[in-house]
């Protein structure tokens, strides 16, 4: 009996990629699929590339789903080494960047691979001593310290001296066996932030990765659950107001508020608004005339606008969680501001799944260097 999620999903294949274009017909390719009963039911890799694509139109957290079309989506569901799953990482790595032109990419891994970082480029995070000195209990990103104890339990080498921004090796996992990739040098593309007018920010050190490469993703097709990496590129207020600004990540602003001669003293001085306008602007201005492509937080609103009148006329509904979809910076300056949302999400979908830090007892570690 073919399941009702199966046979939906095949039937917007088919209404939106066009009936005529494809090998069987509708009744064809749904009896096939129900010959080979629902538990094997195997998306070809037109329907995998379609899923994908919807998916990220339907990505309620997504302010730029206006070029959802433009995805492209690799099928590499018949891989059948962590090796080669670890080349296929890379070569996302590469062909993403594109020169600086960046390009977004789904890549479709095989069932029952884990990739353990929640990125494909992730900034370590080291906790220190105990010193009353120190300007924070964590060197680097505190986001990723239980990805770094991790990474360092394995047998990763950290860097000497080690740093705000070292990059984490890929930690891949499938059934026992767990591999440490350390990426190489050519796959990551680095931004050092500059400031047009305040030299004093150049200073301080900060610099961002240039393709942000979700790692930890699962596509939702009908019943199935695929492991897949998938990357747009960086809307300036995801780096420039929430990695490098919160007190959580970072914590920057004080040391931007400090380059910038701000009186901290009191919060009726706005140094924290200002602080984060000025770093805002370095991060666009540095990904500019590094030549890596980047977009403010009001064009991607424009575009935002764009998509829900093109859904509009496709007879869509646009859904959306308003809490994702303002930006972290001026939010009563977005057309978004006003609007409410239905937030449920269609299918296909992505989702990332909760972080299940503990391996299992007895994998075999094997280290690539």
């Amino acid at each position: 009996m073919l399941s009702q999620s199966v046979r939906e999903f095949i039937e917007q294949f088919y209404a939106e990629e066009g009936g005529d274009r494809q090998a069987l017909s509708l009744s064809e390719r749904l009896a096939q699929i129900e010959v080979a009963q629902i538990e094997s039911f195997t998306p070809t890799t037109a329907e995998l590339a379609f899923a994908g694509r919807v998916a990220w139109r339907n990505s309620v957290r997504c302010i730029g789903r206006l070029f959802w079309p433009a995805l492209q989506v690799r099928d590499l569901r018949h891989l059948e080494t962590l090796d080669e799953v670890f080349d296929a990482l890379v070569a996302h790595l590469q062909d993403a960047f594109c020169g600086g032109h960046i390009q977004p990419i789904m890549t479709a891994l095989p069932q029952g691979v884990r990739v353990v970082n929640s990125q494909l480029i992730r900034y370590a995070g080291y906790v220190q001593a105990d010193n009353p000195a120190l300007q924070s209990p964590v060197l680097g990103d505190p986001d990723n310290v239980q990805l770094t104890q991790l990474a360092l339990s394995l047998g990763w080498q950290a860097p000497t001296p080690l740093g705000a921004f070292d990059v984490l090796p890929l930690i891949v996992q499938r059934g026992d066996t767990v591999k440490l990739y350390p990426l190489p040098p050519e796959a990551v593309h680095e931004v050092p932030l500059i400031h047009p007018d305040h030299p004093a920010i150049n200073a301080l050190g900060l610099r961002w990765y240039a393709v942000p490469a979700i790692s930890d993703a699962q596509l939702h097709l009908a019943h199935l659950r695929l492991p897949v990496v998938f990357n747009g590129w960086y809307m300036q207020t995801e780096i420039a107001a929430r990695d490098l600004a919160d007190e959580g990540r970072y914590n920057a602003l004080p040391r931007v508020a400090q380059a910038l001669g701000l009186d901290t003293r009191l919060e009726r001085t706005l140094w924290r608004d200002r602080a984060l306008l000025e770093l805002n602007v370095a991060a666009l201005y540095s990904f500019h005339q590094a030549g890596v492509k980047i977009v403010d937080h009001h064009t991607a609103a424009a575009q935002f606008e764009r998509f829900q009148q093109q859904e509009g006329q496709a007879g869509r509904e646009v859904r959306g969680r308003w809490s994702w979809l303002i930006a972290p910076m001026s939010p009563a300056t977005s057309p978004v501001w006003g609007q409410r949302f239905v937030g449920q999400e269609l299918s296909p979908n992505f989702s990332r799944p909760p972080q299940d830090w503990p391996l299992k007892r007895g994998c075999p570690v094997h280290s690539k260097a």
